[in-house]
């Protein structure tokens, strides 16, 4: 009785305590609140949960890939995507990644360079392609090859350059058409390949170089117009990921890289316009 009379002061007192507390400092008990759960479910067992940075090129593709790695297994992973760029510039500045799936080779090895990547784990996922597209704002006959070449547009969207592999791409092929020069004037970059697509679609841009696999989202519509560009105007956009040197004991890290050699994962990044070995 004395043991229970006790139990019962000492929870009147808390939850006493508690309210005093939620009153005098309602936000940050509104804090406590919202995070706790959040931290709890974010730190899982180093074993059944890996963070993934991809390039905005592959998000969706990577997004089906994960769903179906998560239904044949115990693991669980977080996607995060941006430029190839900027995520290498997260990676490197401390970001708690566990794998890298970049959209070029060169961050990759770089990565590894720096000891932050392991070497062992360098593995070529796809290949991507490189589209130039009008938006469906054309003649039922448009035909993109001939509109970039005639220059009959007010502006032209290209992912930048510097961070982006497609928007390199698309510098290659501009300048191997020999039109770089005099479309510069025209030229929308976008900050990655997901904002280009979206400066055509919206009609911001009348053109511009997308990629193959963003085409998965919606079928030819009338006054659209695609030029898959010759894979010989551009160098090989050849997408790597990696295994970030924090992550070497993670084993779902480990089994999603496993799972993305497989021949189901290759069938699916096939289905996105991909290019696969």
């Amino acid at each position: 009785m004395i043991a229970r009379a006790t139990t019962k002061i000492n929870r009147t007192r808390f939850y006493k305590l508690l309210r005093a507390f939620s009153r005098r400092h309602s936000f940050h008990f509104f804090l406590i609140l919202i995070f706790i759960p959040v931290a709890t479910a974010i730190a899982a067992p180093p074993e059944k949960f890996a963070r993934a940075a991809v390039a905005s090129n592959f998000h969706r593709a990577l997004k089906v890939l994960v769903s179906d790695f998560e239904k044949n297994t115990n693991h669980k992973v977080q996607i995060s995507t941006a430029s190839t760029g900027a995520l290498f510039a997260q990676i490197i500045n401390g970001a708690p990644f566990d794998i890298f799936l970049s959209a070029d080779r060169e961050r990759p090895r770089r990565l590894v360079e720096r000891r932050v990547g392991v070497a062992s784990s360098l593995m070529t996922y796809a290949r991507g392609r490189l589209v130039v597209w009008n938006g469906g704002r054309g003649k039922e006959d448009a035909n993109c090859r001939d509109l970039l070449k005639s220059g009959t547009f007010d502006k032209l969207a290209i992912a930048n350059p510097t961070t982006a592999p497609y928007g390199l791409a698309a510098s290659q092929t501009l300048k191997n058409l020999d039109l770089l020069e005099s479309v510069t004037k025209k030229l929308v970059r976008g900050a990655n390949i997901a904002q280009t697509y979206q400066f055509v679609m919206t009609g911001n841009a009348q053109l511009g170089f997308v990629a193959l696999s963003q085409f998965k989202v919606h079928d030819t519509i009338p006054g659209e117009c695609r030029w898959v560009i010759p894979e010989h105007m551009h160098e090989p956009i050849d997408q790597q990921a990696v295994l970030l040197r924090r992550a070497e004991g993670n084993l779902a890290a480990n089994a999603l890289l496993a799972y993305l050699k497989g021949a189901r994962a290759r069938t699916i990044i096939g289905e996105f316009g991909y290019a696969v070995d």
